[in-house]
C-alpha cells in the first residue's frame, strides 16, 4: 500500500469556512487580492497560522507541501 500523505478515507476535512478553526486572514490582501475575498490561505486558529485554503487540514494532516529544491 502506498503513502498517501496520512489520508486514510475520501472523506477528508479540508481548510477552507467551514472549519471551526478558520477565520478571515489577519492581513489585509494576504495575497494581493484587495476586498473581493478571492485569497489564497486562511488563519487557523489552533495552529495559529496562516494555512493553504482548501487544502487537506494540517491540524489533522499536517503540512504536506512539497518543498523546492532550488
Amino acid at each position: 500500500m502506498k503513502e498517501n500523505a496520512g489520508v486514510t478515507s475520501s472523506k477528508i476535512k479540508f481548510c477552507d469556512m467551514r472549519c471551526e478553526h478558520a477565520e478571515f486572514p489577519k492581513e489585509q490582501a494576504v495575497d494581493g487580492s484587495g476586498t473581493c475575498r478571492t485569497f489564497m490561505a486562511l488563519w487557523c486558529k489552533q495552529l495559529e497560522k496562516y494555512v493553504t485554503k482548501n487544502a487537506p487540514c494540517e491540524v489533522l494532516f499536517g503540512a504536506r507541501r512539497p518543498k523546492t529544491s532550488f
